[in-house]
This record gives C-alpha cells, structure tokens and sequence, in this order.
C-alpha cells in the first residue's frame, strides 16, 4: 500500500467545494493511478475520519492565452470524498 502522501496532491478551495463542506463533502487533488481503494485508505489515515462515499473523474485541459502565448491547462484526477456523520476535516 501506499503512503497517504503520495495519493493525495492537494484540497481543492473553490467556492463551490467550500459551500460543500457543510453537507460532509469534501474534494481533493489526487494521482492519476489511485484507485478509490487507494483514495479511501488515505484520506482515513491523513485525517483520521471514516469515509462513506467516493466519486472521482479525471478533468480534461482547457486553452488558456497570456498574451501572443496560447496554451493548455495541466490535466489531474478529481476525488470528492463524502464523509460519514460526525467526520470533518480542517482544510
């Protein structure tokens, strides 16, 4: 198994994940070969809470311009973590 470190890349802080937050759903960045397993196993360990649910998907790049420059956003695997009753985390 892996280290927790090495699945999970970062919280992802929009308004809408922090809107979230209040109904125990919670989205984080994650490596491209994690399983939900994987996913599952880490966020427990990291945070010490019990996960009910997971749902993930990989984004796909979008063009973005600065300037004459045109280029492409970087793609990442997308982990939203539903937590059972009485589990929060402090992002």
């Amino acid at each position: 198994m892996k280290h927790y470190a090495d699945i999970i890349i970062a919280p992802v802080i929009t308004e809408k994940s922090m809107a979230s937050k209040e109904t125990n759903v919670y989205i984080f960045k994650v490596t491209k070969s994690a399983t939900k397993p994987e996913i599952k196993h880490a966020i427990e360990k990291a945070f010490n809470v019990t996960v009910k649910n997971i749902n993930t998907l990989n984004t796909k790049s979008k063009k973005r311009r600065v300037g004459r420059y045109a280029g492409k956003t970087k793609t990442y695997k997308k982990a939203i973590i539903t937590l059972a009753e009485g589990s929060s985390i402090e992002l």
